[in-house]
C-alpha cells in the first residue's frame, strides 16, 4: 500500500510517520502533487496555525490536488481543521472538503485553552474509524481551535463546549486528537484507516 504523508510543514509529520512504522507501514513524505494524487492513502497532518497550514498548500500548489482526491484522506488535529470550508483564526478560507466554520475554544472557569492533554471521545454512530474501540476510550489533544459538530461527525469531545473529535464524509476523515500520541486508541484509529474498509 501506498501511503503519502502531505509535506505541508506540520510539526507532527516525524511522530506520525513514527507511529505508521510501528504499525508495519512505510509512509512516504511528499510535496509532489503527482505523487500524493497517486498515493492510495494520503494523511494530511497539521500542528500550528490554520493561516499558515493553507498559505503552504498554497504555496506548494497542493490545494486543488488535495480537494480533488478521491482515495482515503485523513487530515490530524490542524490537518482535519483544513478540511473544512474556514477557520477564525486568521478568518481563513480552508480546503471546503467539509461543511463548517472552525472556531476557538472559549475559555471558561476550571476549562483552560488551548485544550492540552487526555480527553474521552464519546461516539455518535457506528464507524469504520472506530471498529474496536472501547466505550469512553480517551485520546491525546493540544488545540485552541475546534470544528463544530455537524451531520459529518463520528465522535465529539467536550472542553466546556461539545466539538468534532472524529468526522468522516465519503472519502475525507479526520482527527482533532493526536493519534500518534495517543497509545492503543491512536494507533487503533490509523490501522483502521489503512484498512481496506475504508476504500
Amino acid at each position: 500500500m501506498d501511503v503519502v504523508l502531505v509535506d505541508a510543514g506540520g510539526a507532527n509529520i516525524g511522530s506520525v510517520n513514527y507511529a505508521l512504522e510501528r504499525l508495519g507501514v512505510r509512509a512516504r513524505l511528499s510535496a509532489d502533487g503527482a505523487v500524493i494524487a497517486a498515493a492510495d492513502r494520503v494523511i494530511l497532518p497539521g500542528v500550528g496555525a490554520a493561516p499558515v497550514g493553507m498559505r503552504r498548500l498554497h504555496e506548494l500548489g497542493l490545494v486543488e490536488v488535495v480537494r480533488n482526491l478521491t482515495q482515503p484522506l485523513l487530515g490530524i488535529c490542524l490537518g482535519m481543521q483544513l478540511l473544512f470550508e474556514s477557520s477564525d483564526e486568521g478568518d481563513v478560507e480552508c480546503l471546503g472538503l467539509l461543511p463548517g466554520r472552525v472556531a476557538r475554544l472559549q475559555p471558561q472557569p476550571g476549562v483552560r485553552v488551548p485544550h492540552m492533554g487526555w480527553n474521552q471521545l464519546e461516539s455518535l454512530r457506528d464507524d469504520p474509524l472506530l471498529a474496536g474501540m472501547d466505550a469512553g476510550a480517551s485520546a491525546y489533544f493540544v488545540h485552541s481551535y475546534a470544528a463544530p459538530v455537524t451531520a459529518d461527525t463520528v465522535a465529539t469531545c467536550t472542553h466546556g463546549a461539545a466539538f468534532a473529535a472524529v468526522v468522516r464524509r465519503g472519502h475525507c476523515q479526520g482527527a482533532q486528537f493526536h493519534p500518534e500520541r495517543s497509545g492503543a486508541v491512536g494507533a487503533r484509529l490509523l490501522g483502521n484507516f489503512l484498512s481496506g474498509s475504508n476504500a
